[in-house]
């Protein structure tokens, strides 16, 4: 078993832990651990909110989640040797919830997947869907099912939904740039167009005094993918993947956590994998100056995991870039076409007695396939969204006889 280099105990948040983690991206987090390139080791990770989300039946948890708490992530983690334009070889070797644990905390025998509500981050389909809901779902082994989705049982592809090196202080000035610049062009739109640094219930670390209030005033929000990797929110980043990190700062720095039991592509609902707290085995190695010789400069590069369920029959949604409910074309934006996808699953899946709020924690949560189908047939982009059927315990395709609903009862809501 892989030594473990930081710790985490389900019981306490990520602020009274032994060693403490961290909610922003800054180049002076202090290092956690240091391990050594070809060195294996073990991550401990809370979930992303620090267990704000509870096993119960009532969705007011996620309509008042804290999110400047979040991400909470795990590290940083150094690696000896690591110098600004090296490539982090990362492996994941294994992941998976709290092992042997059940308990309160996300990842203990359970997980969630959460609709954000429009005021409170939002979603994908928000305008559609503006309130808070929840699904809470058990694990048997790779299995998960859910009383609040009643008919579905799929084998998870597990993965981590963000882990990144830190940035340098010169590029941690550019994204707060950018971003501040684009929120400035609607500021007062809900859901914000981004999040900008700010101090509230910013964590950091291992630092103290001055230099922990000086991370938590400049440090970058952890909601969005940026160069450094981030929250890719991509599900084949599971076992057996090579994610190749650009290297900014001395020791690489290597953070992250939101480890999702599953996840479907998109994560549409924002809070749309399954997710939990757990653990997560790395390996890794460097390439010397390997930005420049494979020209990785702005994103990271991977390799995906070979474990995935095997699910071979699929039913698939197209949408393309037309707002039907206002006859507006748009030229070859496929965030449209996808849109009008996932609304044409959820229509469909209605009809078999899910209402629109299951179906769409549904497709948040479930191994679907998101695809880019087309995009220069000009005026429309097409997207499809493939909604596997093996994972309902009823025939879902079309038939001649029609769909045959029943009441499926409902998912946590608000009171």
């Amino acid at each position: 078993m892989p030594k473990t280099v930081f710790s985490i105990d389900q019981s306490r948040p990520m602020r009274d832990q032994d060693v403490p983690g961290h909610n922003r991206w800054h180049p002076d987090v202090p290092v956690a651990a240091m391990v050594r390139p070809g060195d294996e080791f073990r991550v401990e990770c809370r979930d992303w909110t620090d267990a704000q989300i509870g096993n119960n039946d009532s969705a007011n948890d996620i309509r008042d989640v804290d999110l400047m708490r979040c991400h909470m992530l795990s590290g940083p983690i150094g690696v000896e040797g690591a110098e600004p334009g090296d490539l982090l070889v990362v492996d994941i070797l294994d992941l998976g919830p709290v092992p042997q644990q059940t308990g309160d905390a996300p990842g203990q025998g359970w997980g969630y997947t959460g609709v954000f509500a429009k005021a409170n981050g939002g979603g994908f389909l928000t305008d559609y869907f503006p309130d808070a809901y929840k699904a809470i779902w058990d694990f048997h082994g790779q299995v998960a099912t859910s009383r609040h989705l009643p008919g579905v049982r799929f084998t998870g592809i597990t993965h981590p939904g963000l882990f990144g090196t830190a940035p340098s202080q010169e590029m941690l000035e550019r994204w707060n740039r950018r971003e501040q610049a684009l929120v400035d062009t609607d500021p007062d739109r809900v859901p914000p167009l981004g999040l900008v640094p700010s101090p509230e219930q910013a964590l950091a670390g291992k630092a103290t005094g001055s230099d922990a209030e000086r991370i938590a005033r400049e440090g970058a929000r952890t909601v969005p993918a940026r160069e450094n990797g981030g929250n890719h929110d991509i599900k084949n980043f599971t076992r057996g993947a090579r994610v190749f990190y650009p290297v900014y700062v001395k020791d690489a720095k290597l953070s992250g956590g939101d480890l999702h039991f599953s996840q479907g592509d998109g994560e549409i609902t924002f809070c749309g994998a399954i997710e939990m707290g757990g653990y997560i085995d790395f390996h890794v190695d460097l390439i010397k100056g390997g930005m420049e010789k494979y020209a990785i400069t702005t994103n990271p590069v991977f390799m995906p995991g070979n474990v995935e369920p095997r699910y071979s029959e699929f039913i698939s949604f197209i949408g393309i870039s037309v707002d039907h409910d206002t006859e507006t074309n748009y030229y070859l934006d496929a965030t449209v076409a996808y849109r009008r996808a996932c609304l044409n699953a959820v229509e469909y899946l209605k009809r078999f007695g899910y209402t629109g709020e299951q179906a769409y924690l549904l497709l948040g949560a479930a191994p679907i396939e998101g695809r880019i189908s087309g995009i220069v047939d000009i005026p429309n982009a097409c997207c499809s969204l493939y909604l596997p059927t093996g994972i309902f315990d009823f025939d879902v395709r079309p038939t001649a006889e029609g769909p045959k609903a029943v009441d499926r009862g409902q998912c946590a809501v608000t009171s």
